[in-house]
């Protein structure tokens, strides 16, 4: 059985968690990583030896997966901006017998300020994360990822078209 690796990425608040929790409990024999998960770090302060740590993180676990024997997919969703941080990771996966998908959520301006609005409401991010996420958006852009724009889908939807996405051989 050739597994299937889909890694989901996307600016804050986009929906990564969302759809990849809803992705994970309808795909049978699933493991599901949120790379923030391997980044709780308090206070976080952005170093190299915390880079270095979370990355060992994410690798560490994501190679179990993959090595898992049950396991048919493996799902990873995290603040991916850039080419150079996904090669990161890849490059540190053990395993190499997998088809890859690499999967970026997107949303209008206006819907990711309504959603990162409401998470900041909601005391899940700080205000600063708005204008960090309004950022980041342009980077995202011009990776070489499947493009999923989420502004006007529900869930269910979002996770359809990933799963048209990884079932296309």
């Amino acid at each position: 059985m050739i597994k299937k690796f889909i890694i989901i990425n996307g600016t804050m608040g986009v929906g990564k968690s969302t759809i990849c929790e809803n992705l994970y409990k309808i795909l049978p024999n699933s493991a599901w990583l949120d790379g923030d998960w391997c980044a709780m770090i308090n206070p976080f302060v952005t170093s190299d030896e915390n880079k270095d740590i979370i990355i060992n993180n994410i690798t560490h676990i994501l190679n179990n997966f993959l090595n898992s024997s049950s396991i048919e997919y493996v799902i990873f969703n995290w603040l991916i901006e850039s080419e150079d941080i996904m090669n990161l990771i890849l490059d540190n996966i053990n395993k190499k017998n997998f088809k890859l998908y690499k999967i970026t959520l997107t949303c209008s301006t206006e819907e990711l300020m309504k959603r990162v609005g409401r998470d900041i409401l909601d005391g899940k991010r700080n205000r600063d994360s708005l204008n960090r996420s309004l950022e980041r958006v342009f980077l995202y852009e011009k990776m070489g990822t499947f493009k999923i724009d989420t502004t006007t889908l529900k869930v269910n939807e979002v996770i359809n078209n990933i799963i048209r996405i990884i079932s296309k051989e």
